[in-house]
């Protein structure tokens, strides 16, 4: 399997790197060598999902990886994950796809505890905190892609216009340095991604949420955490 940095070594690093470009290589190298990878795709949410896996089946086996334990409250957590799984198992049904789905344990300390030895309570929207939420999804979804056996790991949270694939890019490289398992790049919302999620969210029938999950990003945004929690056990009391 090609790594991603063999495709990087020959673009100019110094420029803004267009990962999509980057993925679209690797998918080439894969038709080219007849080989159809394993891949281990971290999903912070079922819309993140949609487009990426409609994209992703053609041309690799794909498992949906719900490790999100920056989620707040755990009544969210569980009406996330349950609308994952569900999305999943649609999917599989309409598409006649094999798509694997893994959750997590749900471990909130573990956020909390990087957020509070980092001070990183009061970090705007995008800044340190979400690296550090960030680098703790990756990593987890890198130790289970290495477990497992799985030829990549990488994010479904690229194809959202409201996070910095390039970032997120950056820190994913930055972990296939430290566990032996390849990152795939990714910015899945170029080629009208996000666009094709929306509709799909539609297609699906689809819950989207109003905050990322953090306890703090939804506080700076005036979120009512109160009525989430409502709402999301309503949802799981069905």
């Amino acid at each position: 399997m090609i790594n991603p940095e063999q495709i990087l070594n020959r673009m100019n690093r110094d420029q803004k790197i267009n990962y999509d470009t980057v993925l679209q290589k690797m998918i080439r190298n894969w038709k080219e060598s007849e080989q159809r990878p394993k891949i281990l795709i971290h999903s912070c949410c079922a819309p993140c999902s949609t487009y990426t896996l409609e994209y992703l089946v053609q041309y690799a086996d794909i498992t949906i990886y719900f490790a999100n334990s920056n989620i707040h409250p755990q009544s969210e957590y569980e009406r996330r994950k349950i609308v994952q799984k569900e999305f999943v198992e649609n999917f599989n049904t309409r598409t006649g796809s094999e798509v694997g789905f893994i959750a997590a344990d749900y471990e909130p300390h573990v956020f909390l505890k990087r957020v509070k030895e980092g001070q990183l309570q009061d970090e705007p929207e995008g800044g340190k905190r979400c690296t550090a939420c960030f680098e703790m999804r990756l990593e987890s979804s890198a130790l289970k892609a290495l477990e497992l056996n799985f030829d990549y790991f990488g994010s479904a949270i690229t194809l959202s216009p409201k996070k910095n694939s390039q970032h997120v890019n950056e820190i994913g490289l930055d972990v296939q340095k430290i566990y032996d398992v390849k990152y795939l790049p990714s910015d899945f919302k170029k080629n009208n991604g996000y666009k094709r999620s929306i509709e799909m969210c539609k297609e699906y029938d689809i819950f989207r949420q109003c905050y990322c999950g953090c306890v703090f990003a939804a506080t700076q945004q005036g979120i009512d955490l109160k009525m989430i929690h409502q709402e999301a056990t309503r949802f799981l009391d069905q």
